[in-house]
């Protein structure tokens, strides 16, 4: 087997053996996993957003739109608990993705501690329904029946044909409307196994990293191999992952949480309200991650997407690695001519460190982890006021914004913030200090505090009050 040098802008060449993986195992959860199940548009989605108290999966009234298994914790009377959305079992999709999204549901079963059964308690019992209910009873894992959709009268006195499932006395719901969910709530914690020692203490201080880029460019990829499974559904069909899934792992003792999004297209080329949706999502995904992994098939040219996405990053001060995929299959690939070439493109990420590797196969999949802890470490640093001062006071007297008719001054500043790391400097106006003076004086901090990977957000405020001494 051959070697692939791995290469990081500032950082020592890391050696990789093409071909070995490095496993990460999953996070071992001591809270209890609750799974939905049921057959497609029976109102899985909305009733995953309505115990979760957030919209997390997507809602829309079409069959199949959610695909792989979406997560989240809810915290209830005293107890907390994984909640697990799945698809439709016995979808029929139009991008046949049926195999891989009944695989993902058959996972979810086996590995949940307690099922809810959803039905549509407008539609009634149908075929669908049935197959369902032969599928859940060779599990041994307690079950739920929920009647959902119930918002009259007339929908709960129907309830009763479904006794005959043999799943006990079901529940009528309304996750619309919100009807019945405490009471679903109360009778989850019923069934819940008994409460662990640990339980409370599983969230603890979790890394939470995007997985954001174009179509195809092996966001699901990673994921799985993180996971060391088919936690998220990859097809070679382009746009398979449209919600944002969170997957956590344990690595080296620390907690990790992935979050996958839906490949990002041109907003012109968007189909329907689900792309829409999935888009939002993805931003949203930006938004609450520590850390993003901005990953590109080294095979392909930035496209506008990429662009837009690096944009979306820096507008929102997220720390950033920019990933090279699928090196295995560029072994031709110049990586410092790549590195040099994505850095004129992408000109807001120019401190940016930069990552090879290949999902595929785990090439330099475990360094690339290792940077996302460095990162966030960077994202916190410490500037203690007196120093701030120093390098502020260096960085005016080495240069001074270039405008005509005004003469810029500065006075102080302070440290307000970490993650992004924020700081305040006052200056008798501050629009003369926006732009290309705002870079370089983030590029002073960078180089001085030793954060020289993460963005640094600057705000200006007006003062007139000097405090620096002039300059001469």
């Amino acid at each position: 087997m051959g070697v692939r040098g791995c290469w990081f802008p500032g950082r020592m060449a890391l050696a990789v053996l093409a071909g070995v993986a490095y496993p990460l195992c999953p996070l071992p959860v001591p809270i209890p996993r609750v799974t939905i199940i049921g057959r497609p548009n029976v109102g899985k989605s909305s009733l995953f957003n309505r115990l979760v108290g957030r919209r997390v999966s997507i809602v829309e009234p079409t069959a199949g739109v959610t695909r792989d298994r979406v997560a989240a914790t809810v915290e209830y009377g005293g107890r907390r608990f994984e909640l697990v959305d799945t698809g439709g079992l016995g979808l029929v999709d139009e991008a046949l993705l049926k195999e891989h999204v009944e695989a993902q549901i058959h996972v979810a079963m086996e590995t949940a501690d307690l099922i809810l059964f959803v039905v549509d308690g407008k539609d009634g019992r149908v075929p669908g329904d049935d197959l369902v209910a032969r599928r859940l009873r060779t599990l041994p894992c307690k079950r739920v029946l929920v009647t959902n959709k119930v918002e009259s009268f007339h929908d709960e006195m129907g309830i009763q044909e479904w006794v005959r499932f043999g799943f006990g006395e079901p529940l009528a719901i309304s996750a619309k409307e919100g009807f019945g969910v405490s009471t679903l709530l109360d009778r989850i914690l019923v069934e819940l196994p008994p409460k662990v020692e640990d339980e409370d203490l599983v969230e603890g201080d979790v890394l939470k990293f995007a997985v954001i880029g174009k179509r195809n460019s092996g966001k699901s990829t990673l994921i799985n191999q993180l996971a060391g499974e088919e936690r998220v559904i990859v097809s070679e069909i382009a746009g398979t992952t449209r919600d944002a899934i969170d997957v956590m792992f344990d690595f080296d003792g620390r907690k990790i949480m992935a979050i996958d999004t839906a490949g990002v297209r041109k907003k012109k080329s968007l189909e329907h309200a689900i792309e829409l949706f999935a888009h939002a999502r993805g931003n949203d995904s930006i938004r609450r991650a520590h850390v993003c992994v901005h990953m590109f098939d080294v095979r392909e040219p930035i496209s506008q997407v990429d662009k837009a996405l690096a944009a979306y990053c820096v507008e929102h001060h997220k720390p950033v690695i920019i990933v090279g995929n699928k090196i295995d299959l560029a072994p031709e690939l110049d990586l410092q001519k790549w590195d040099a070439y994505i850095k004129q493109q992408l000109p807001g990420l120019d401190h940016a460190p930069v990552s090879f590797l290949s999902a595929q196969d785990g090439t330099n999949v475990h360094d690339t982890i290792d940077l996302l802890f460095d990162l966030r470490e960077q994202t916190r640093t410490e500037m203690p006021t007196g120093k701030l001062n120093t390098v502020l006071q260096e960085a005016r007297d080495r240069q001074l914004p270039s405008v005509g008719g005004h003469f810029p001054k500065m006075f102080y500043g302070t440290q307000i913030g970490k993650e992004p790391l924020t700081l305040l400097v006052f200056v008798n106006e501050p629009r003369l200090f926006r732009g290309q003076y705002e870079r370089y004086l983030a590029q002073m901090m960078r180089d001085a505090f030793g954060c020289s990977e993460v963005p640094i957000r600057l705000i200006f405020r007006r003062r007139e009050k000097v405090i620096l001494r002039e300059r001469d």
